[in-house]
């Protein structure tokens, strides 16, 4: 009898050649091939009659082909197919279809699965690019037509070609999983399957692949039925079991009991510029509340743009520094680094203690390099803020006490762990520091539950005062001398702006700036010129009411040579800056400083200015080819205006090609600054991998689960994992908990690939 680990090779119906294809997705176990699911069902118990169709509607219909043809067109091939029923029939038409001209003849039976819509030439329906499927006839054997047709039939994604298709692969799964009738082995207890009135697994397996008559086809189709939860709570259920018990552990850990004196809280007191938010209070005494504590802490610190995180991450390197410990802050780029560094140092000097505070990237030359690395090691250096260069060998801390990771998401488990696990120069191993991570990426809850499940979230949900709303507009390219007319007005009254572009310099790919980005590039944009509406940009220019008359635009435009035409034409006479990520470090650093002494009226850049620019007097965000900016960037690039009390600005100058994507992250914008709302799209629109960079975040890669879809599952599997890891309760059985640690080990470190750093 087969098992669950057996190679998939072995499986019948596959063989070692087909094993191989099916490893290319990740199929290489017989359970692996049972967790591939259909992706839809068709309803093949009755099927639909061709006058029960309803315009807009998506239909199954079988039916008989009647006729085809292959019309040549100018611009590419179109295979149509006539598929009737008693004396109905039904047009399918294929683009680019000439390699169908050789699938049909005529009397075969054909499943199509596709939008209805109204036929131009006749009364009937037809379909555009259906799905379609050949069905047995009736000389196919009993079996084959068993599967095929008179049920509700299991529709898969292609394994390798049109061999390893949905025919194939009903056949194979359905042998197998006779095969293993009554040996698949259950991997949850009994009474938590009962509780939440969950099916086995075994029967689970069989009804996803098979559903039973009866089930309500639009619970298939959301993947909302009972086996359909139960795989899905089964695949959150382990995830979150691993995590709480690498919470445990953590807090089993012995780390730095901090103290709070009145001293401590004197030393706070001195140095903030402005009485506290009620969130900032909320998430400073989350935050020092662990630092009490015995074991290290691991805190996620999330805020949107301008919540004010970094000031409640000083105070809480300032009770690390208090207690006698050094307070590491870490970076993803030597402009955030640099700027942390200039603004820590402003509001120390204030204090009556004379902090030591000691800036290291890499692009420091040595002797500076050896000097700061001197002043770590002895301990001279109380805050030590830096890039990547903070986890060189070379660096070693004399009493760490506090770490504090700056954008998370920029930077691997690993380095966070290296930082963390960093020797004394004595080579004797320091208590474990605690972690403070940041990020400005709002995230939405469910998410941060899986993405940073080993860390306790604190969320910064509200604004300081003194930031002022900013004004969003979206304007075409055409009305560009509008905007650099108001761009001077705004400089006339004494303000400045940023002006940012998707690439450094024009290329034949055109290539974004991705060492800086933090987002996945937009789509490109359609073949199909949609009109620039009218909207309330009248409110901010008088002067473009007009409707857009879109022009064909060749590529896109860059910084370093808009920089130049700006300087010497539209706004030529201003003192413009430029600045992206190839510059020198040097470079770089000269002209952001004077940008914030606002000797630069105008930064043209790249979105190397995304996160941690602070400059208070630039009031105008201009982003040229908005629509290839992904919804984070834009509220990112966002955020760095409306930093003071003036009235802030951000343009969005769109070129006439505008993908519907686009055109909902450009909408959304104009819509709404609350970073949340804007995250929770973000994620519907380009699914969490692709919001996260799957790899570089540590998401990991789910069978069943879809984090969008599934997060009440995903609640109620945390609330579970919980509950069982504080105490499974007496009606587990010894047996069930082995198997279930069994299973937890699988699917930790084979399936999710997660680690047990950090």
């Amino acid at each position: 009898m087969p098992g669950l680990d057996e190679e998939v090779k072995w499986v019948r119906g596959v063989g070692p050649r087909v094993a191989e294809l099916l490893a290319q997705k990740n199929i290489r176990t017989a359970e692996d091939l049972l967790y591939h699911l259909p992706f839809r069902y068709e309803d093949r118990q009755n099927p639909r009659s061709l006058d029960e169709l309803k315009v807009g509607e998506m239909a199954s219909v079988i039916g008989e082909v009647r006729g085809f043809s292959l019309l040549k067109t100018r611009k590419a091939p179109i295979f149509e197919l006539t598929v009737g029923q008693g004396r109905l029939a039904m047009k399918c038409m294929w683009f680019h279809g000439g390699y169908l001209e050789d699938k049909f003849h005529a009397g075969q039976t054909v499943a199509v699965f596709g939008k209805v819509e109204p036929s131009r030439t006749t009364s009937s329906f037809k379909m555009i690019n259906p799905q379609f499927e050949i069905l047995p006839d009736a000389s196919e054997d009993a079996e084959t037509r068993m599967l095929e047709v008179g049920r509700i039939t299991p529709v898969y994604e292609s394994l390798g070609g049109a061999r390893l298709a949905s025919r194939w692969q009903r056949k194979v799964i359905f042998h197998l999983l006779e095969g293993l009738r009554g040996a698949i082995p259950e991997c949850l207890p009994r009474t938590m399957l009962d509780r939440l009135a969950l099916p086995d697994r075994e029967t689970a397996l069989c009804q996803v692949h098979f559903p039973p008559e009866g089930t309500p086809m639009d619970a298939l189709q959301a993947w909302a039925t009972p086996p359909h939860r139960r795989l899905i709570f089964e695949e959150l259920f382990f995830l979150e079991l691993g995590l709480e018990l690498k919470r445990r552990r953590m807090r089993e850990r012995s780390g730095i009991s901090f103290a709070t004196t009145d001293k401590v809280r004197e030393a706070i007191r001195e140095v903030l510029p402005f009485h506290p938010t009620k969130a900032q209070k909320r998430t400073l005494g989350e935050i020092v509340s662990d630092m009490r504590g015995p074991s290290p802490m691991r805190r996620l610190l999330q805020g949107d743009v301008g919540s004010g995180k970094t000031i409640v991450a000083l105070q809480a390197m300032l009770v690390a520094m208090e207690n006698g410990y050094q307070a590491a802050l870490m970076a993803p780029t030597e402009i955030l680094a640099t700027q942390h560094f200039l603004a820590a140092r402003k509001l120390l000097e204030k204090s009556s203690r004379k902090y030591r505070i000691v800036l290291l990237t890499g692009s420091l030359d040595e002797e500076r390099k050896r000097t700061s690395r001197g002043l770590i090691n002895r301990g001279e250096a109380h805050l030590v803020i830096g890039t990547h260069a903070l986890i060189e060998e070379k660096v070693e801390f004399d009493r760490l006490g506090l770490v504090v990771v700056d954008e998370q998401h920029r930077f691997g488990v690993l380095q966070r762990f290296k930082l963390m696990k960093k020797p004394r120069p004595d080579g004797t191993e320091m208590a474990e520091p605690d972690v403070l991570v940041m990020t400005a990426t709002p995230i939405p809850r469910t998410l941060a539950l899986s993405l940073y499940g080993d860390l306790d979230v604190s969320v910064l949900d509200e604004l300081p005062p003194g930031r002022t709303p900013i004004l969003t507009r979206r304007v075409p390219d055409e009305r560009a001398g509008d905007v650099w007319d108001f761009v001077r007005k705004q400089v006339k009254q004494g303000r400045q702006a940023y002006v940012v572009y998707p690439v450094i310099e024009g290329s034949k790919d055109d290539r974004p700036e991705l060492d800086f980005s933090n987002d996945t590039p937009a789509p490109p944009a359609e073949p199909t010129p949609k009109t620039v509406r009218k909207g309330k940009t009248a409110a901010l220019f008088p002067k473009l009411v007009k409707e857009a008359n879109p022009s064909a635009k060749a590529g896109l435009k860059s910084a370093i040579e808009m920089h130049e035409k700006l300087r010497t034409g539209p706004l030529a006479g201003l003192r413009l800056g430029l600045l992206h990520g190839r510059l020198d470090p040097d470079d770089k650093e000269v002209t952001m400083r004077r940008f914030q002494r606002g000797e630069i009226d105008v930064l043209v850049a790249t979105t190397v200015i995304e996160v941690g620019v602070d400059v208070p007097n630039a009031t105008v965000m201009i982003v040229e080819h908005a629509e290839r900016f992904g919804l984070a960037q834009l509220h990112q690039l966002r955020g760095r205006v409306g930093r003071g009390a003036a009235k802030s600005y951000c343009i969005l100058m769109t070129g006439e090609r505008v993908s519907e994507q686009a055109e909902e992250r450009l909408s959304a914008m104009v819509r709404t600054q609350d970073g949340f709302e804007l995250a929770e799209l973000d994620l519907q629109m380009r699914g969490p991998g692709e919001f996260f960079g799957t790899r570089q975040a540590g998401l990991p890669d789910f069978r069943v689960a879809n984090l969008i879809r599934d997060r009440q599952v995903l609640e109620l599997a945390k609330h579970e994992a919980a509950r069982f890891v504080a105490d499974p309760g007496p009606d587990v059985s010894d047996a069930e908990r082995t198997r279930l640690r069994e299973r937890l080990k699988i699917a930790w470190q084979r399936r999710y690939g997660l680690v047990e750093a950090g």
